[in-house]
């Protein structure tokens, strides 16, 4: 494979929301590929501890003619910071260097960072311009795109938040150059992801291509990002707010939000715990009807090669399985405390639907013996 030499554009169609997630290499300290922000007096780079001293000063260069004065925010990096106080670190420094309602946010890092600084945009000013700068190959891949920003409670992951659209994703894969091998396997979760959800072609390029992409070749890399991109984005224009189809995006995040919540926020990187609660929710799937025993190994498998754990965690040696329920429980795809999980029936096509407490016991309980 061949590294890509320009980039790809795929299109988030939401109406007058609609914008473009630009992806290639050389992309995020280029002026031009700002061209499409609003000019504004005043831009507010949002970064963290690990990626602010490899990019911000970049970032701020290419953006120094589209805005008269750019200023620099770094959080602390890690899960265990998508919190309230983090949060008003962001809008100490907005209100602090005098920002208005025309200023836009640059979220410059991983699924925390813009996370965060989509709901602080939402916020400021009940609404400011916004764009996705995401490093990670996780961000590039899901949480960058689409709108759903949010930060923790300690009860939930994710449970504070709103849907707010950014005004462009720039996917610069050079940026994936700098990540640590355990950030990459991460991300390749999200990747696997969308094979099962939604296109079988892919997880055959996935699983083919898998040594390629843990060696960070740069042609297996862009195509990975872009069609996981292209998957995201029709299902999002289709269902902006979760109300339905959307959901599906969620294959493995109940169980692995649950191992987040359970072994606190940061123990495992969240695509760690998305990649165990695939494998936990194939194995409900199998034993719903959708997939055969197979399949659970072709998944976990392909899981474990790229380096995630596929062994699920003992939340609490009284009562793991309760444990599991009680945190699954505040999950928001819950309805009137029933835990509905995305399950895949048959393999290519993802539903949500509800499984007993019996059944979803026998599931953790194996999943935990590995």
């Amino acid at each position: 494979m061949q590294a890509p030499s320009v980039s790809q554009q795929v299109a988030i169609s939401l109406g007058e929301r609609s914008y473009p997630i630009v992806i290639g290499p050389a992309l995020f300290d280029a002026p031009q590929t700002y061209a499409a922000v609003p000019a504004s007096s005043a831009a507010l780079i949002v970064t963290n501890t690990t990626v602010g001293p490899l990019y911000a000063e970049r970032l701020r260069g290419a953006l120094a003619g589209r805005h008269r004065a750019v200023h620099v925010v770094t959080l602390p990096d890690g899960e265990a910071h998508k919190t309230w106080a983090t949060l008003n670190l962001i809008f100490d420094a907005l209100l602090s260097n005098g920002c208005d309602r025309k200023t836009v946010l640059y979220a410059l890092g991983g699924g925390v960072v813009g996370d965060m600084t989509g709901f602080a945009a939402a916020s400021y000013m009940r609404g400011v311009p916004f764009v996705q700068v995401p490093t990670t190959l996780l961000a590039q891949v899901d949480s960058s795109v689409g709108g759903k920003t949010a930060i923790n409670h300690p009860l939930g992951k994710n449970m504070i938040g709103a849907f707010y659209q950014p005004r462009l994703v720039v996917c610069d894969l050079d940026t994936l150059k700098t990540l640590p091998p355990r950030e990459l396997s991460a991300g390749l979760a999200e990747v696997i992801k969308y094979g099962p959800i939604a296109d079988l072609d892919f997880l055959d390029w996935i699983e083919a291509g898998m040594d390629a992409l843990v060696a960070r070749n740069p042609a297996a890399l862009a195509h990975a990002v872009q069609r996981s991109c292209q998957i995201k984005a029709a299902v999002v224009g289709e269902d902006e707010r979760e109300s339905g189809l959307r959901a599906i995006l969620n294959f493995g995040h109940t169980f692995g939000h649950a191992i987040e919540a359970g072994m606190g926020y940061g123990a495992w990187l969240h695509g760690e715990a998305v990649g165990c609660g695939m494998v936990m929710a194939a194995r409900l799937s199998q034993r719903l009807g959708g997939v055969d025993e197979a399949f659970v190994q072709r998944l976990a498998a392909l899981i474990g090669r790229a380096g995630l754990p596929v062994r699920a965690p003992v939340l609490d040696p009284d009562d793991n399985a309760g444990r599991y329920l009680e945190l699954m429980r505040v999950d928001k795809k819950a309805e009137g405390g029933e835990i509905r999980f995305v399950v895949i029936d048959p393999p290519g096509r993802a539903l949500l639907r509800g499984a007993p407490d019996a059944l979803v016991r026998e599931v953790i309980d194996a999943c935990c013996k590995g």
